[in-house]
Parts: structure tokens; C-alpha cells; sequence
């Protein structure tokens, strides 16, 4: 059974509701299948162990709870209770009482955990090969590297015994193994997702990871993830803006760095993939701009040549104070350095960071995305032995700034080369930007239509499964608001995002109102109206009411019937602009009033 299903969370759902199988037949079918990869698990929970999780289902509903009977594994730095966290080494190993806050949030909206990942220890790493529980083979070709550090992760996702798992991010552990496994690989916005239960790398910039066959298990995943922790010193709430699906413009903008700040380390085969990675964002509406990266490749050298490795230090004191011989020798290597920095470091670093921060935040500010490749090549098992260091950080290149400047980034794949290896790019963009980028994530993967992970099953668009998002309102605009129309800024800046255009039911005239700005008046005349072309954006209803406070007499906001019969809130004028306005409806909009 397991080596044909599909298991995206849709597919997976339909099959539960046409009784194909039940979530403890398919957990058997999944264990047996597990067993096949055992370096990927350094615990398979045992059917006594999953009996449990299976029980609770039958207490819940499926129209209830958004992941029921999906499976899931979870790295073993993240608490399962009752299991082992060893986070790569034994003797630092204890077993917790209750799961991690986000691990909880999935088990309650109805995943079943299969079991713990492997990993590179204590999460350091971006290569899957730092493991005294073994190194992890890609699941393309075991002379590869799996990528880290959530090597298991990863590759337990892309071989389909999981519909989805979860790492953690630190320095790009939850976006190089998507690459090199062909998957979607979200690394949420700092403190979206809680670290409450998490073992930590770097506290301050640790992010838990979701692995998904698409871009949509990603947004169900994050959806229920997403849950405030108060209990997390670093936890934020997922502002309304960033729930449910955000609209991505049609046509957008994407920087890329300049040629000569790009690196394939040797690659032929990945500096052509980013070539067609810009054709397929060229493709579905983007367009190229290259831009200045040095703020974000300088931050990235902050992140192990600056005292941020002290908070690696910090975290597994104990063990490399009292007993470092525990430790592999790369991993104490990398960590044993962090006792060096002195405070006055890393108050001198912050300031450099912040400098930093502002550079990149207004470099983000004059695009749409950013986009560059998740790694600039893939390493065999053999190179990552010959230089381990050398080559773990070439691989964090495009990655190790992200955290460090506070943006939302998803590791999308997009083709594979010539040896028939994967190859993706990583789409990012600033804080809370997350659902912003799942939907340019889905769409990218709709028009590459690579298949699922590692498997043969072929992809197919989920678009359905993007609810809409609670948090937005429809706005019909007609005249100034318009795209590239002078007061359009106001939308903008609110967090508007333009849907569509259309057209008003033939029941309406327009006239242009002089003032600060000449504005359209739309007046509703049933009898002897016509079409007018408007705009449609969608913009969050926590920004509506200051955006209608705004809005000068005689215009107003009302109801506006469309060509299609659907009526939208949108911008209507009173009666007496007809008085004080002159009648512009022979050019059918604003546009054509303006361009005449």
C-alpha cells in the first residue's frame, strides 16, 4: 500500500473518508516501511507506543481537527513525552514528562507521531553526517550528503513514511535537507512556532522547521503550529495578516544577488538550476531585479565567526565542561569555541548586526521576495569527510543570515541536474511575511510540477486546500487607489495586496471631483449606467478602519455590484457629486479618463 499512496494531508484525508484503509492499518503499513531507512530514526515508536495516539482519534473528529490520523516524525532535539530527546548523544539523553508546546498542538489537531529523527548533534551542522547514530544517505543517491541538521527529517518525509515531519532552523537546517530532498522546507518567522520543549542551538535565534511534499501541507502544518506560547521568552503571536492564505500579487518583483556575489563552489550543475529557477519565477509572473546582498552575506559571517556561538556553548555546558569525550570531535570543535567571546564582543556584534539589519530591511523594502539558491552545491559523503568545516559552511552561504536578520524564508524546489539530484531555491522576505510566501511557494511548485520527495507519485495542485484567510477584507477601487495611481500608497502600506481586476455591473456613472487629488466618483444609476474597469485588493480588516477614516466627502465606502453579479465592498460616491463633478463615464475608468 505505502508504496504508491500519496501522503499530502488532502490526499491522505480522502482516502480516510473513501475508506481506503484506517490511520492503524496505514501506521502499520508506515512502521514496516520505517524500518527500511534506519539511520534516518534514532527512536521508531513501537505499536504499543503509537496504540495510544490512535485511541485518541476516536474521540475527535475529522471535520474537526484539521490533521487527523496524519503521520509525522519530529527531530530528536524536540520532546515527545515519554521518549528519549537525545539530540544526537546518548549521554545527554533524558526522557520529558509532556511533548514540546508545538509537538502538543499537532497531536491535539490529530498527527500521530511514527517517531524521533536523526540529526546532527546538538543540531550543528548542515550536513546529516554529525551523528554517532550514523550518518543519513539522501534519498536520491546514498553517496550524498542528506543535508542537516535535520538529516532525518528530511529524508523520512521524501521516502513517504511521512506526510510531514519537523527540525529545527537555526542556521538553515530546515532549508538545505529540503534541497537535497526535494522538498518544501518552511522556516517560519522567529517565535511563530514555540521552542518551549526544543533543545536549544542558539536560543535567541532557533526556529522549528516544518519538511512537506508541498507548499500546502506546509500551511496546514503551520496553521495549527502556529499557536502563541506565553511560556516562550521568545514567542511572538502570529499577527491576523500573516493567518489562513495571503493573496501574492500576479506580477511581482524578486531580487537576486549580483553575479559576482553568487557561489556554486565548483557547480555547474546548481549555478545552471538557479538559471531556471529565475525562468520559472520569470515564468509565473515575477520579474528579475538584482540587488546588493553584501549586508546579508556580512551578517551571515556573524553568525560562527561572531559570539552567537557562545549561545551553542551555553546550551550543552554541562556536557562540554564535564564530559566532552561524549561529544564528536567536530561537534566540540564548533561549540568548544563559544567560551571565548567576551561580553564586549557581543555587544559590539549586536551594533554591527543592527547596522546591518537597516541595510537589508530597505533592501527588502524595494521588491516583492527575495530569492537566491538554498545551497550552492551538493556535497558527497566523501567531500563533507575531506573538509567538514570548510564545506559546512560553504553550504550555509545563502542560509546562515536568516535568522540573525529576522526574515520568513521557504526552501522550494524547482528542478534536478543532470545527475538527477535535486535543486531548489529558498523564497524569503521579512517577518510575518510566511503565508505570503506559501502561496508563491504553491504557485511555483504548480508550474514546475516536480514529483513528491523522493518518490514517483506525481504532483497535483491543491489550490483548494488554501482556505482564504479570516483576517482580510475585498476592496473594489476605481480611481486614484488603482495600481500606480497617486494615492494607491495607501493600500500599500496598509498591507493591501491587489487580487484582480474587474469590472462594475453596467448600472453606474462616473465623475471626476477635483480637490487635493482628482478623484472618481461612482454613482449607482440603474437605469442608464454603464461598465466601469476597477480593481480588487485585499487588504487586512485590522487596517480597514483607519483606511476609511481617511477617505474625503464626497466619496465614501459601500456596496459595489460587479459584472459577475458578486457584490464587494468597495468605493461609491453620494448623489450630489454629480452637482460638483463633471461626467467621465464615456471613458469607461479612470484610466481611460486619465490616459485621455
Amino acid at each position: 500500500m505505502t508504496s504508491s499512496i500519496n501522503l499530502t494531508i488532502s490526499a491522505l484525508q480522502q482516502a480516510y473518508k473513501n475508506a481506503d484503509f484506517t490511520p492503524s492499518s496505514l501506521m502499520e503499513e508506515l512502521l514496516a516501511k520505517a524500518k527500511r531507512y534506519p539511520e534516518s530514526w534514532i527512536h521508531l515508536l513501537s505499536t504499543e507506543e503509537i496504540a495510544p495516539y490512535l485511541d485518541a482519534l476516536e474521540s475527535k473528529k475529522p471535520e474537526d481537527c484539521p490533521l487527523w490520523g496524519v503521520p509525522f516524525a519530529i527531530k530528536d532535539n524536540i520532546d515527545l513525552a515519554g521518549v528519549p530527546t537525545t539530540a544526537a548523544c546518548a549521554e545527554f539523553s533524558y526522557v520529558p514528562e509532556t511533548s514540546a508546546y508545538v509537538v502538543q498542538q499537532l497531536i491535539d489537531a490529530g498527527a500521530i507521531p511514527l517517531g524521533k529523527t536523526n540529526l546532527d548533534q546538538f543540531a550543528t551542522g548542515l550536513v546529516g553526517t554529525r551523528s554517532p547514530y550514523g550518518a543519513v544517505p539522501n534519498s536520491f543517491d546514498p553517496e550524498y550528503i542528506s543535508g542537516g541538521s535535520s538529516s532525518g527529517s528530511s529524508v523520512v518525509t521524501a521516502t513517504g513514511v511521512v506526510s510531514f515531519a519537523l527540525g529545527t532552523d537555526t542556521a538553515g537546517s530546515g532549508r538545505v535537507p529540503a534541497c537535497f530532498n526535494n522538498l518544501v522546507g518552511l522556516k517560519p518567522s522567529k517565535g511563530l512556532l514555540s521552542t518551549t520543549g526544543v533543545v536549544p542551538a542558539c536560543r535567541s535565534l532557533d526556529c522549528v522547521s516544518i519538511f512537506s511534499l508541498t507548499a500546502e501541507d506546509a500551511q496546514s502544518v503551520f496553521a495549527v503550529a502556529a499557536d502563541f506560547d506565553s511560556t516562550d521568552g521568545f514567542g511572538r503571536p502570529n499577527p491576523i495578516t500573516n493567518q489562513g492564505t495571503v493573496n501574492f500579487a500576479g506580477q511581482f518583483t524578486f531580487a537576486v544577488p549580483h553575479a559576482d556575489q553568487l557561489a556554486f563552489f565548483g557547480s555547474d550543475d546548481y549555478q545552471q538550476g538557479y538559471l531556471d529557477a529565475i525562468k520559472q519565477l520569470e515564468a509565473i509572473g515575477g520579474t528579475k531585479v538584482e540587488l546588493d546582498f553584501a549586508p546579508l552575506l556580512d551578517a551571515a559571517k556573524l553568525l560562527y565567526e561572531g559570539p552567537w556561538v557562545a549561545e551553542r556553548y551555553v546550551a550543552t555546558q554541562d556536557i562540554i565542561a564535564n564530559k566532552p569525550e561524549v561529544m564528536m570531535d567536530v561537534t566540540r570543535t564548533i561549540i568548544g569555541a563559544g567560551d571565548k567571546p567576551k561580553a564586549t564582543d557581543a555587544f559590539s556584534a549586536l551594533y554591527k548586526l543592527q547596522d546591518l539589519k537597516q541595510l537589508a530591511d530597505k533592501l527588502m523594502a524595494s521588491v516583492d521576495v527575495f530569492m537566491a539558491p538554498t545551497a550552492g552545491r551538493h556535497f558527497t559523503l566523501a567531500e563533507i569527510a575531506e573538509e567538514p568545516i570548510l564545506r559546512n559552511s560553504q553550504l550555509g552561504y545563502y542560509t546562515n543570515f536568516m535568522n540573525l536578520l529576522d526574515f520568513a524564508a521557504i526552501a522550494v524546489p524547482t528542478t534536478f541536474t543532470k545527475s538527477n539530484m535535486p535543486f531548489g531555491v529558498t523564497l524569503f522576505g521579512p517577518a510575518m511575511s510566511d503565508q505570503k510566501l506559501l502561496t508563491l511557494a504553491s504557485r511555483l511548485r504548480e508550474h514546475n510540477q516536480l514529483p513528491l520527495g523522493a518518490t514517483s507519485i506525481k504532483y497535483q495542485a491543491q489550490a483548494s486546500s488554501l482556505s482564504p484567510s479570516a483576517g482580510y477584507i475585498d476592496v473594489v477601487v476605481a480611481g486614484a487607489h488603482l495600481s500606480g495611481m497617486p494615492l494607491n500608497w495607501q493600500l500599500t502600506d496598509r498591507g493591501a495586496i491587489f487580487k484582480s481586476t474587474a469590472s462594475t455591473a453596467a448600472k453606474y456613472k462616473m465623475y471626476a471631483v477635483t480637490g487635493a487629488v482628482e478623484r472618481p466618483a461612482l454613482i449607482r444609476e440603474n437605469t442608464n449606467g454603464s461598465e466601469f474597469a476597477v480593481e480588487i485588493w485585499s487588504m487586512p480588516i485590522s487596517q480597514f478602519g483607519s483606511f476609511v477614516q481617511g477617505i474625503a466627502a464626497p466619496l465614501g465606502i459601500g456596496q459595489v455590484e460587479l459584472a459577475s453579479g458578486e457584490v464587494v465592498t468597495g468605493f461609491i460616491a453620494e448623489g450630489y457629486a454629480a452637482e460638483i463633478g463633471t461626467d467621465i463615464s464615456e471613458f469607461g475608468g479612470w484610466r481611460g479618463y486619465c490616459d485621455s
